[in-house]
């Protein structure tokens, strides 16, 4: 295991220019997958991405917003119970849907209080790819999301954070930006 990474033998995180995001490679297999192979020290690769693969702030805005569209940032916390219960930073999620409505309670307490922000606590927390532009998701119009996620994003005002919002994903908190 990778004393830095946490990885297993021969894999390394390379970084994808097309995607815009990292991604994990098998040096001996050349294989590559988004997601991190089994058997990975969950406590490194996490620190590991956090120091090395988050954005140093938002995604660049452009000059215009795209019209009939908003721009959002959201946490989301899987479960295995979720249609796909693999992250960017564990290979198969095992967590209940209690544990992950505990986990994403406990994260909108410390973003309501001020602690932190829904941003830097997206980078090591959400089990969503997004992690690594802070959650930020960019510009997305009506029926672009599941219907949940997009009832809630758009009844908020930008600046306006949401409830926990379930759906077959997992569980969100969802920032509107714009």
């Amino acid at each position: 295991m990778d004393p830095n990474t946490g990885l297993p033998p021969n894999w390394t995180v390379r970084y994808s220019k097309s995607k815009s995001l990292p991604y994990y490679f098998n040096q001996e297999t050349s294989a590559s997958q988004w997601e991190p192979p089994h058997d990975v020290d969950q406590n490194l690769l996490k620190k590991y991405m956090a120091e090395n693969f988050s954005s140093s702030g938002p995604l660049s805005t452009g000059d215009s917003k795209p019209e009939g569209k908003i721009r959002c940032a959201h946490l989301l916390v899987k479960h295995a119970q979720s249609r796909r219960p693999s992250s960017w930073k564990q290979a198969e999620i095992t967590r209940t849907k209690d544990e992950a409505k505990s986990l994403i309670l406990a994260f909108e307490s410390r973003i309501r209080s001020g602690e932190t922000s829904l941003a830097d606590l997206a980078v090591s927390e959400s089990d969503c790819s997004s992690a690594r532009k802070r959650g930020d998701l960019g510009y997305f119009g009506k029926s672009e999301m599941q219907k949940e996620f997009e009832d809630a994003a758009f009844a908020l005002q930008p600046g306006e954070m949401s409830n926990p919002v379930e759906t077959s994903s997992g569980i969100h908190l969802i920032e509107r930006l714009e």
